[in-house]
């Protein structure tokens, strides 16, 4: 009977922490990474990586959802594409002025992993790349492949 017992008390054992979950530590959010970049007014110098001084960012007709409301030291933001549209125009606020940048994508499923399973990648259309200039000067795509991983996608110089 004692034997019975080990052997039923063993399997509940290895049964229970064969069945744990895994966790997700990897991000799973494949967003368009832009950074900012203060040209100069000489052609003697490049371009810096600086933060804006007020930095606000929505999407075009989505005021009242902002993804950055004039933040501060933001060097990079993070843009979140939907899978369900091919493209996208986000209202950039620059130091208390307005400009538009707009870009066209291609969403497609990837597996991550087995714990943190599926989540959309996406491929920029850089010929659909679309921007005001009351502020920007320009917007240039990096790398079109929008993935997990921290990587630049687009630059926006002001």
């Amino acid at each position: 009977m004692r034997v019975y017992l080990y052997f039923i008390f063993s399997a509940m054992i290895l049964f229970s922490v064969s069945c744990a979950p895994q966790t997700c530590y990897e991000n799973t959010d494949a967003d368009v990474k832009a950074t900012f970049y203060l040209e100069s007014n000489t052609t003697d110098t490049a371009p810096t990586n600086t933060a804006p001084d007020s930095l606000t960012i929505y999407g075009l007709n989505m005021e009242n959802d902002k993804l950055y409301d004039k933040s501060f030291e933001i060097k990079k933001a993070e843009l979140p594409l939907n899978i369900l549209a091919s493209a996208c125009t986000y209202v950039i606020r620059i130091n208390g002025v307005n400009d538009t940048v707009g870009f066209g994508y291609n969403s497609y499923p990837y597996l991550i992993s087995k714990e943190c399973g599926y989540t959309y990648f996406h491929d920029l259309n850089p010929d659909s790349l679309t921007y005001t200039t009351h502020k920007i000067i320009s917007v240039s795509v990096i790398k079109n492949t929008i993935t997990n991983l921290n990587e630049e996608n687009i630059r926006i110089y002001y």
